[in-house]
C-alpha cells in the first residue's frame, strides 16, 4: 500500500479553496436556502425510511434492509459535503487542509462506491426474489445479507483508501490551490496536480470501471434474467406486480450510475471542470432525494407503513 505523505514536495501552505457559486450575495444566500432545504429533505426522507423498515415487522425483509441500508449510505454521503459545502456558500471562502481535503475524498468515495456496490447487490436480491420465488427464503437469508452489505463496504474501503493515498502523494501546485467543485472529488484534486498524472488518471479509470461498469453489467445480466421470467408470467397482473418491484430500484440505477459515469469515466480532454460541478450536484443532491421519494411512491408497503406510524404517533399526541 502506498504511504500518504502529505507533505512531500508541498511548497506554500498545506491547503485548498474551494470555488465559489457565485460573488452576488442576494444569490448566494439563494443557492445556501436552497441547497439547506434540499439537504434537510435528504435527511428528513432517509430517516424516516430507516425507522420505518427497523420499526415494522413486516418490512424485516431483504429487500427492505437493503433500502434501510442505503438510505443509511445516502444519509452519510451527503453529510460528507453538504454542511462545509453550506459554510462556504454563506460565509467567507474557509481553506481546507490537505488532510481534510484527504479525508473528505476519502469518505466521499468510499460512501459512494458502496452506494453503487449496494445497487448491484439489490439487483441480484430482485434476480432471486422473481427468478427463484420458491428458494428465496433459503437463498437470501439475515446472514448472506449482512454479508454481501459488509463486502460491499470493505471492497469499496480498499479502493478508496489506495485512490486516495495515489493522489495525495503527488506535489500540488501554488500557494493558493483553489479547487474549482465544492468537495475534494478526485478529478478537480488531480487537475492541481504540479506532475506527471498519468498513471494516477490510469487508477482512477481503473477504480471506476470497479465500481460503475463491473456493478452494471451485473445489473444489466440480473435484469436480463428478470425480463425472462416476467415475460413468462402468465397474468398481466402479475407482470405488473414483479415489473413494480424493480422499477423504482432500476430508475435509481440509471441516475446513479448514469451521473457518476459522466463524471468518471469520460475521457479527459472532454470534459470540462464547470460541466463535472454541476453533474455532481446531481448526485450529491437530487440522487439521494429521489431515493426515498421513488421507493415510498411507488412502494404500497412503505406508505402503508408510513401512514400507519404518522396516525400512531398523531394518535399518541393526542392522549
Amino acid at each position: 500500500m502506498l504511504a500518504w505523505n502529505p507533505g512531500l514536495n508541498q511548497s506554500g501552505p498545506a491547503e485548498f479553496v474551494f470555488r465559489v457559486f457565485t460573488a452576488v450575495p442576494a444569490l448566494r444566500v439563494l443557492l445556501f436556502l436552497l441547497f439547506l432545504l434540499l439537504y434537510l429533505l435528504i435527511l428528513c426522507g432517509n430517516t424516516a425510511i430507516v425507522c420505518v423498515v427497523c420499526t415494522h415487522s413486516s418490512l424485516r425483509t431483504p429487500m427492505y434492509f437493503f433500502l434501510s441500508t442505503l438510505s443509511s449510505l445516502e444519509i452519510c454521503y451527503t453529510s460528507v459535503v453538504v454542511p462545509l459545502m453550506l459554510s462556504n456558500i454563506l460565509g467567507a471562502q474557509k481553506p481546507i487542509s490537505l488532510a481534510g481535503c484527504g479525508a473528505q475524498m476519502f469518505f466521499f468515495v468510499t460512501l459512494g462506491s458502496t452506494d453503487c456496490f449496494l445497487l448491484a447487490v439489490m439487483a441480484y436480491d430482485r434476480y432471486v426474489a422473481i427468478c427463484h420465488p420458491l428458494h428465496y427464503t433459503l437463498i437470501m437469508t439475515h446472514r448472506l445479507c449482512v454479508q454481501m452489505v459488509v463486502g460491499s463496504v470493505g471492497l469499496a474501503l480498499v479502493l478508496s483508501l489506495q485512490l486516495t493515498a495515489l493522489i495525495f502523494t503527488l506535489p500540488f501546485c501554488g500557494r493558493r490551490r483553489e479547487i474549482n467543485h465544492f468537495l475534494c472529488d478526485v478529478p478537480p484534486v488531480l487537475r492541481l496536480a504540479c506532475a506527471d498524472i498519468r498513471v494516477h488518471q490510469a487508477v482512477l479509470y481503473v477504480v471506476g470501471i470497479l465500481v460503475l461498469t463491473v456493478p452494471f453489467l451485473l445489473i444489466c445480466v440480473s435484469y436480463v434474467f428478470i425480463a425472462s421470467a416476467i415475460l413468462r408470467i402468465r397474468s398481466a397482473e402479475g407482470r405488473r406486480r414483479a415489473f413494480s418491484t424493480c422499477s423504482s430500484h432500476l430508475t435509481v440505477v440509471l441516475l446513479q450510475y448514469g451521473c457518476c459515469s459522466l463524471v468518471y469515466l469520460r475521457p479527459r480532454s472532454s470534459t470540462s471542470e464547470d460541466e463535472d460541478r454541476q453533474i455532481a450536484l446531481v448526485y450529491t443532491f437530487v440522487t439521494p432525494l429521489l431515493n426515498p421519494l421513488i421507493y415510498t411512491l411507488r412502494n404500497k408497503d412503505v406508505k402503508g407503513a408510513l401512514r400507519n406510524a404518522i396516525i400512531s404517533k398523531a394518535a399518541s399526541e393526542s392522549n
